[in-house]
């Protein structure tokens, strides 16, 4: 029997996780809910949207479970108090991992994860909860990613690294092996990291800079 499943959020990952959830788990998504000054309309893709300070009025959590649907909105704080408010609640926060990310099934997986299709999460790697992993995705063997974290798509960690709680990690970027990326660190896009970083530091790749010449002077 699928469990029923209540979303927070309205935007356009909470729409994706409706699909996935849909397609591609053992969940149904009977619901969707946010706070009720964001509450703008009665439905979203076809289901009720109910205020969240009211949802176990409807929903109960001893009958519906709940995934946060938030991104990374201040470095993550957002999503991460939303789920803490959801557990006083006293909801089952579920995990999805994409059929099609491959992994070797000893890894150890929190709750309120969202992990896409094509990560390779090699072994004896553990992942915090709420954690979100985009599509794409590069986990080394003996790797933990700390709770609340987001990593976008096509980032490299590689193996032995231990990712802070509440750590962004930008599309393209790549973590040597063998080091601590810190608590709440901002690794932007195509970064490349080689050794400790502290707490709350941020990291930002050189940008591209525009060619000298337009494109109709160049000769191919």
């Amino acid at each position: 029997m699928k469990s029923q499943v209540v979303i927070f959020g309205t935007s356009y990952f909470a729409k994706l996780v409706h699909f996935y959830l849909t397609h591609d788990s053992e969940h149904e998504v009977v619901a969707f809910t946010v706070h009720a000054e964001h509450l703008s309309q009665k439905e979203f893709l076809g289901l009720p949207v109910v205020p969240f300070e009211e949802v176990e009025k409807k929903y109960p959590a001893d009958a519906f479970k709940m995934f946060i649907a938030v991104a990374y909105k201040q470095v993550n704080r957002v999503r991460a108090g939303l789920y803490e408010e959801a557990k006083r609640k006293g909801y089952t926060l579920v995990t999805y991992v994409s059929s099609k990310c491959s992994h070797w099934g000893d890894t150890v997986i929190g709750d309120n994860c969202f992990i896409f299709e094509e990560n390779t999460i090699q072994p004896f790697v553990t992942i915090g909860n709420n954690v979100v992993l985009w599509s794409g995705n590069h986990i080394g063997h003996d790797s933990t990613i700390g709770d609340h974290c987001f990593i976008t798509s096509h980032v490299v960690v590689c193996g032995i690294v231990e990712v802070g709680s509440y750590t962004f990690l930008g599309v393209n970027s790549t973590i040597r092996d063998n080091i601590r990326i810190g608590k709440g660190c901002v690794i932007g896009a195509g970064a490349l990291i080689m050794k400790r970083t502290k707490d709350y530091e941020v990291y930002l790749g050189e940008r591209t800079k525009p060619f000298n010449k337009r494109s109709d002077e160049i000769k191919l």
